[in-house]
């Protein structure tokens, strides 16, 4: 989920070519309005939401991922596809 921080990253085209430079291979969704941000009622950036089938946020993580958190959200991720 892509919030702006400054108003030229409003511009979805700008996105686009920013995710490209980046080489990111997933969809981005965009939040210009913060509907998505204040809903989750965020605070830090980035943030990392695992969500389960029902809708339920079952994993937080606030921050960049290290090597630690990294593998604490493979396992996080394995739960939930267990399930």
């Amino acid at each position: 989920m892509h919030y702006p921080e400054f108003g030229y990253e409003r511009d979805v085209e700008n996105v686009r070519q920013a995710t490209q430079e980046l080489q990111v291979t997933y969809p981005v969704a965009i939040d210009n309005d913060g509907l998505t941000w204040r809903a989750y009622r965020q605070r830090y950036w980035p943030t990392t939401y695992l969500i389960d089938k029902q809708g339920r946020i079952r994993y937080v993580h606030i921050g960049e991922f290290t090597r630690g958190s990294d593998a604490e959200a493979v396992l996080a991720i394995e739960t939930l596809l267990a399930e």
